[in-house]
């Protein structure tokens, strides 16, 4: 348990963050969900509008530094490729 009072409100901050961080996590999982479902469904063109929309999320998610941006950038590399096999 944090001793001083500043100790104590950092933990409290960390909490929240925490739970915003998590948010944010889920929501690009979310994003990549959705185009590899419009990518296993086999409509070219559902999958590229998503994959326009789900880019714009990996990278604000990325800028924020909630994941590394290589991992954006691996993430988009895949789902991309993904949608050009079809």
């Amino acid at each position: 348990m944090a001793n001083s009072a500043q100790a104590r409100k950092r933990a409290r901050q960390a909490v929240k963050q925490r739970a915003h961080n998590m948010s944010l996590r889920s929501t690009l999982r979310t994003a990549i969900k959705k185009v590899q479902k419009a990518v296993d469904a086999g409509d070219k063109t559902a999958a590229q509008a998503v994959y326009k929309e789900s880019q714009c999320i990996i990278d604000s998610i990325a800028d924020k530094k909630i994941i590394h941006k290589n991992k954006a950038a691996r993430h988009k590399s895949r789902l991309s490729a993904a949608i050009k096999a079809l």
